[in-house]
């Protein structure tokens, strides 16, 4: 299994969707009406039906930016595999999105594949390659994983031949290639506007919902970690 960042474990494992709903209405009564508003409007356009794979980002501002577009887009769920570069967002470029985002840190990229196969994820590569879609041209009918690799390189060869599919960006100057942050940005709003205009069941569940806010609820109350164990605990004893 992977691990969960930054939260080492999930504290609502083995509470009812009912149990999670009334812990996060006790949560919410420590911030604002106002906070309270804005998760339930964003909740709503949160989706895992894409996510994201980092493999081996090694310069932080990237990493961090891909973090904020992934949260402007929507899209919860970054995966990363730093088997020879450590993930270390920059905070200055993140703008506080790590906090809304999760991420996930897997030992190797067949380790991420895996995981992500067995949650029914297509795994989608961005580069050129012989077998390639243009990315306004790719079918997302099921869960898509797109995968981004280290700036200087790209992706390595393992990455790229358990592939499922592969994707570019159309480009029509000189410059062979996006910035990694750039080229995230610019798939990410192409799958997510088609993703939106489409039939596709892609919000959160209602429990997934009420699970989100729980985790933003502690990143909203100051020592929230602490207080939402608490009232979980006077909840359930």
């Amino acid at each position: 299994m992977p691990e969960r960042l930054p939260n080492e474990k999930n504290m609502f494992d083995g509470l009812s969707a009912e149990q999670k709903q009334q812990l996060y209405d006790r949560a919410a009564d420590f911030f604002s009406d106002n906070k309270r508003q804005l998760f339930d409007r964003l909740v709503q356009n949160r989706t895992r039906h894409i996510a994201v794979v980092l493999e081996n980002i090694y310069q932080s501002h990237n990493a961090s930016a891909v973090l904020r577009s992934c949260d402007c887009f929507g899209v919860q769920d970054v995966h990363v595999v730093e088997d020879r570069n450590p993930f270390n967002p920059a905070g200055d470029v993140a703008v506080g999105s790590s906090k809304w985002v999760d991420y996930y840190k897997h030992a190797d990229i067949e380790a991420a594949y895996a995981h992500l196969r067995s949650k029914g994820y297509r795994i989608v590569a961005t580069l050129p390659h012989e077998k390639d879609t243009m990315i306004t041209e790719l079918p997302i009918d099921q869960p898509t994983a797109l995968v981004f690799g280290t700036e200087l390189t790209g992706l390595s060869e393992k990455a790229v031949e358990l592939a499922d599919a592969y994707v570019k960006i159309p480009m029509y100057g000189f410059t062979e290639s996006f910035n990694i942050s750039v080229c995230a940005a610019l798939s990410l709003f192409y799958l997510t506007e088609k993703m939106r205009a489409s039939d596709i069941k892609w919000r959160l569940s209602d429990e997934e919902q009420t699970t989100l806010k729980l985790f933003w609820a502690m990143q909203a109350i100051r020592d929230g970690e602490k207080v939402v164990e608490k009232l979980k605990d006077e909840m359930t004893s």
